[in-house]
Formats: structure tokens, sequence, C-alpha cells
């Protein structure tokens, strides 16, 4: 009997384009995730069945153009496909929706309270992440969770999503050299992960708190190199 794989039948990664083309508004639709890249490719260095990216096509159907959030997070996959790394995110490849996809809300709205929102929801994505740098009197960051098909918005700030397991909020901070408002995440306790560079200075700052105790002992730290 003649035996096919119907995925055979199917585009892959390699046959979609890997971009729709379109420009971000402004920097922080690609600073915000790129910094939640950045801070769990530190937390989850020795996991790979995760997969955060920023600004990738996400292809549903075949015969549709991807919807490209500002960022996503999947977990149950690999991290790295190949040397050549994801072209593009491919449901009929990865079997697997992302569990949260991020939106940051430009001047220039592209539905991310009305369309995309309803999206998400059809392809199951259990938490959908809408930040607004331009609201005064409501909450700039907004997490909602999939419940019966419909997104309920959950409150608090983190917000701990324990599917995940990590919890994710907004608060002053700085990135890139850049202070303002940055969304991160947070563990169990509600405790804040560092960013790259704070890892870097926390690290200087022990190494020279080290030195200085040598240095109270009679050694000459200069001296171990």
């Amino acid at each position: 009997m003649l035996k096919y794989d119907p995925l055979d039948c199917l585009p892959s990664a390699e046959d979609l384009p890997d971009s729709d083309d379109t420009p971000v508004d402004n920097e922080l639709q690609d600073l915000i995730p790129g910094l939640l890249k950045a801070i769990l490719a530190m937390a989850w260095a020795d996991r790979m069945d995760w997969f955060f990216e920023v600004d990738m096509g996400i292809y549903y159907d075949p015969n549709q153009p991807a919807i490209v959030p500002d960022g996503f997070l999947s977990l149950g996959v690999e991290r790295i496909f190949d040397q050549n790394l994801r072209l593009s995110y491919v449901l009929w490849e990865e079997q697997r929706a992302p569990i949260m996809a991020l939106e940051v809300v430009s001047q220039k709205r592209r539905g991310e309270y009305s369309t995309k929102k309803e999206f998400y929801a059809q392809l199951e994505v259990l938490y959908y992440v809408v930040y607004n740098p331009q609201r005064r009197r409501k909450p700039t960051l907004e997490v909602y969770r999939l419940v019966n098909g419909k997104y309920q918005l959950q409150p608090g700030n983190p917000v701990w999503l324990p599917e995940i397991g990590l919890g994710i909020g907004n608060e002053r901070g700085t990135y890139l050299g850049i202070t303002r408002e940055w969304l991160y995440w947070y563990d169990e306790q509600g405790k804040r992960l560092l960013a790259p560079e704070e890892r870097v200075q926390q690290a200087e700052q022990r190494a020279q708190m080290l030195a200085e105790r040598l240095r109270s002992l009679g050694v000459d730290p200069d001296s171990l190199v």
C-alpha cells in the first residue's frame, strides 16, 4: 500500500516568505520584545524546549498570509531548528501554537484590541499580552488568558503565568542605556529577572567585592591572574 505524509503536500518554511515586509511603527515594537527574549535566553540557557521570537511570521494556513506578532513564545518546541535557524513559524510543522503573543501598540492602531485579539483566540494562544505606552488613565499593560475560547483580563502586576512558570509585568528600568518603562519576566515570588546589562553590572560588583576581600586578607587579587 502506498503511504504518504500529508505534511508533504503543504509548503515548508523554506517555501514561504519570511517577512510581510511591513516595517514596525517605532523602536519599542522591537526593543520591548527583544528585552523579554534576552532575559529568557539567560534564565533558560540550559533549556532547549522553548522558542521566543520578535517580528516573525506565524503561518496557520498555507493559503493565507502569516500573522506577525511583535513577539511570541512557544513551549515544547525545538529552540534551535538547525544552524540556519527558523525562517518563520509554521504551525503544521511545529504542531504547537504559541503559548503567548505580544503586541506593542503605537500611535497607529493595528487592531490590537479587536481583530488581532480575536484571531489569537482562534489560534488558541493561551496568553495575549498588549502593551500600550500611549495610555495615561488606563494600565499600559494588559494580560489576557484564554478561557472557554474568550480572553479574560488578568489582574495584577506582574501577572503570574503558571503554564510558563514565570510572571510578566512592567516597571521602570534601563535597557541598552535607555531608562523608561519596560516589560520584564518575574519569578513566582514577584522578583524581577535581571536584564543583560544588570547581570553584567552585578557580576562586576561581585568581582570588586571579592577583590576587596582578598586585599583585606593581604592577598593581591592581580597576582592570582
